[in-house]
């Protein structure tokens, strides 16, 4: 807790678990306030996820395309997935890879992490940079359909900047890259919950 955070922080009383999903939960929390007053707190309740900036060469990233229920959109978006339980972050970066594009990596480097929708969900973002790439054969989910595309990693990035990428894993990975470079990300990963 920072200096002055305390007139913010709201204090735990009880959890209830309204709905039990494949990938994530939907909690309500019971919180006392600052003020001492009892208030609700809806939110998913997310095991935590992965996202991969694999460079091909220094110019060259591959990336995924698929379909989007929620959006209703096809999107162009980096290789990414949820941590299943008991597996490591690196195992599943390794996993999401090779599953969704078939390439393996000499080098995994940890690029940065955060929350990307703290105000409804409790998801935390790990997200990485990948080089040495070997092109191998991709096994996706049988409920995935995905097509691979390599993209100039400029292209990629001009491509967020007049928002035609609106997925935010890709956003802040491409962003990250950008202005801390790819082979040397010096983005502090911090703590997070």
């Amino acid at each position: 807790m920072k200096k002055g955070d305390a007139g913010l922080i709201e204090t735990f009383v009880s959890k209830k678990t309204v709905w039990r999903g494949n990938a994530v939960n939907f909690d309500v929390d019971t919180v006392r306030l600052p003020n001492g007053k009892l208030a609700t707190r809806e939110y998913i309740s997310h095991p935590g996820a992965v996202g991969v900036v694999p460079f091909l060469d220094k110019n060259t990233i591959v990336m995924v395309r698929q379909y989007r229920h929620p959006v209703g959109e096809v999107t162009l978006e980096l290789p990414a997935g949820k941590i299943d339980p008991r597996e490591s972050i690196l195992a599943c970066i390794k996993r999401e890879l090779a599953e969704e594009t078939g390439f393996t990596a000499a080098k995994f480097t940890p690029l940065i992490r955060y929350w990307p929708t703290p105000a409804f969900a409790d998801e935390v973002l790990h997200l990485y940079v990948a080089t040495g790439l070997r092109e191998g054969r991709a096994s996706a989910d049988e409920d995935e359909f995905l097509e691979v595309v390599k993209v100039p990693f400029k292209k990629a990035v001009e491509m967020v900047r007049r928002g035609r990428i609106r997925d935010s894993k890709t956003a802040v990975g491409l962003l990250a890259c950008a202005v801390y470079g790819a082979s040397r990300p010096s983005v502090p990963m911090g703590r997070l919950r």
